[in-house]
């Protein structure tokens, strides 16, 4: 009875197990198991297919070329060459054959070797019969093959009988990069459409940079030479007398009887540059027109530019430049709404290969006559705080190189953010002083106005020197009755009004005082300025307010002066440690030019 008991209870355990079943999370651990082991499966599968693919069109494409090769191996010596190529003869430079189920495409190229064993032309002793044997190699490719690298075979071919003198010449290209380094696998592309028949040859440059057309017809300037590699620049012969640019720098090639002739051309990565149209306060400045030009000559007397292009940017002030070939670039401004007052980095560009520059323009509304002052080092490096003064009759104005300013004269039209009721902005445009009410000033209140907010466009900002105009206010006024403080950040929000010492318990009371460096870093200003007289028929007045400012927007080195009048100036640079510069001759007509000055220590 006991066993059966025992029994019984052992048994309704096992249902009660059995019946809770699998938890969910037990089910989805199982499945992605399962799917895991069946994707490893399925992988290794596809791969054992895909290696079996692999190596049968390798098979098929090593067939094929096998095939040519003997097809080369039984032709005449004077055969082996290329259909309307050079060395003349029957093979196709480029045939599509099929081998099993696909279609494949055979490059031929056939170049003459001149062996050292008997000399070599131009040598000691030189060979006059420099086409001692040829050299064949196919190539085959299948566009439409999926991972399939292009396999290729060589082979000599040499003739039966003894040589005798050519009558023919040779052409050896080289080919090299920016820094002289040989370039191996280089497109060149030769055509002679003087010969009957013509003669064109598509070749690579080998490990040394080099393709040497052994024993090829002569001719007078008539060997077209073409030169490229994806991804690099190109490089080119070019006709005698064209119009467009008539004295080549690098003209057609001469091939003489026995005689070797080298040309040399010199490719390398192509590079591009971002541009960028902005004006001081990184704003843009869109649709600019310019034109840009390289240094590089293709023709001399007259000079043909191997680069000039003009273009604009777009509506947001950008435009990208490719395919760029190392050089030294000029941006020149062709636009009719705005000038040009600087550039970062100094123009010229200068372009190295396989390269991303980005180049700011800075633009600025035109306002001529104006003179872009650039001011450089010993160095070349542009140099910032130099003192530029411009001066003639009746005219005497000092920038600084590196830095711009912004400043307000009109507050007409509640052109201001908020004022204290008792400011006059509209009774004369371009002023503003205290009420006159009932005859007189108020003599018991001092009045204030906020102005806008200035965005600088960076928060990369750094200020330099608040001044304002008139710069002195009349004696009966009292003093300090005309001050200011100054308030920055960076959310256009939260305004804290400061003087000189960071407190708000100071004020600008002296026009050119420096700002304190608490604003630097910051993107908005706005000022306060306060106005109160001790005379009731006298009050402040405020036409103009100017601040000094320099930043990632502001180009280094250089200092615009515009809306000038012509005639001639004299022009003052100097900075502390530097010998000053003067010229008083600087004659200035036009809308826009451009004045370079270097400074050297003392």
């Amino acid at each position: 009875m006991m066993l059966k008991t025992l029994f019984q209870e052992k048994l309704n355990k096992t249902n009660r197990c059995c019946s809770t079943g699998f938890t969910l999370i037990e089910v989805l651990i199982v499945i992605g198991l399962f799917a895991v082991i069946s994707y490893t499966i399925y992988m290794a599968y596809y791969n054992v297919l895909e290696a079996v693919d692999r190596n049968q069109l390798r098979f098929e494409a090593i067939s094929a070329l096998e095939s040519e090769i003997e097809v080369v191996r039984n032709m005449a010596f004077e055969d082996v060459g290329i259909v309307n190529g050079y060395p003349i003869g029957k093979l196709l430079a480029q045939k599509a054959v099929q081998s099993g189920d696909n279609n494949f495409t055979i490059n031929s190229f056939v170049r003459n070797v001149d062996d050292g064993f008997d000399g070599t032309l131009g040598g000691a002793p030189s060979d006059t019969a420099p086409a001692d044997y040829k050299i064949v190699e196919l190539e085959i490719s299948c566009s439409n093959c999926r991972n399939f690298v292009p396999l290729s075979l060589t082979t000599t071919v040499a003739p039966k009988g003894l040589e005798s003198a050519s009558q023919n010449g040779s052409l050896f290209i080289e080919v090299f990069d920016a820094y002289g380094k040989s370039i191996s696998g280089a497109n060149v592309s030769v055509l002679n459409a003087s010969t009957t028949p013509t003669i064109t040859i598509n070749d690579i440059t080998n490990v040394n940079g080099m393709l040497q057309l052994v024993d090829i017809p002569t001719s007078t300037s008539a060997y077209e030479i073409a030169v490229s590699k994806p991804g690099y620049s190109s490089d080119r012969t070019y006709p005698r007398n064209d119009p467009p640019n008539p004295n080549p720098a690098k003209p057609h090639a001469t091939v003489a009887q026995q005689q070797i002739t080298s040309v040399s051309f010199s490719i390398d990565k192509i590079s591009m540059v971002n541009l960028s149209t902005i004006d001081k306060m990184c704003a843009v400045a869109p649709n600019v027109d310019f034109l840009q030009e390289g240094t590089k000559l293709i023709g001399v007397t007259p000079d043909v530019l191997k680069y000039s292009t003009t273009s604009q940017t777009n509506a947001s002030g950008q435009k990208t430049i490719s395919n760029l070939e190392w050089d030294n670039y000029q941006f020149i401004n062709l636009d009719s709404v705005y000038d040009l007052m600087g550039s970062l980095p100094l123009l010229p560009l200068t372009i190295n290969p396989d390269t991303t520059t980005n180049l700011k323009m800075i633009m600025t509304p035109k306002n001529p006559l104006s003179i872009l002052i650039t001011v450089t080092d010993e160095n070349d490096q542009p140099f910032n705080d130099v003192s530029v003064n411009l001066t003639k009759t009746n005219f005497d104005e000092t920038l600084f190189t590196g830095r711009n300013n912004f400043s307000q004269s009109d507050w007409s039209g509640a052109n201001f953010f908020s004022q204290s009721g008792a400011i006059d902005a509209e009774s004369l445009p371009g002023e503003i002083k205290l009420n006159f009410v009932a005859g007189k000033y108020a003599t018991s209140t001092t009045e204030w106005l906020v102005s806008n907010s200035f965005d600088l466009g960076t928060s990369t900002a750094k200020f330099y020197q608040i001044d304002w105009q008139p710069d002195v206010q009349p004696v009966q006024a009292g003093p300090d009755s005309l001050k200011f403080q100054i308030a920055t950040n960076n959310d256009n929000l939260n305004w804290n009004f400061i003087g000189p010492d960071g407190t708000d318990l100071t004020f600008y009371n002296a026009t050119g005082t420096q700002l304190n460096v608490i604003h630097d870093n910051n993107r908005y200003l706005r000022y306060k300025a306060f106005m109160k007289t001790e005379d009731e028929n006298t009050t402040p007045s405020l036409s103009k307010i100017n601040f000094g400012f320099s930043s990632g927007c502001v180009p280094n080195g250089q200092a615009f002066f515009e809306g000038l009048a012509s005639g001639s100036y004299t022009i003052t640079a100097q900075k502390s440690g530097y010998q000053a510069f003067t010229d008083s001759a600087l004659s200035i007509s036009d809308n826009w030019q451009e004045y370079k000055i270097k400074l050297l220590p003392l």
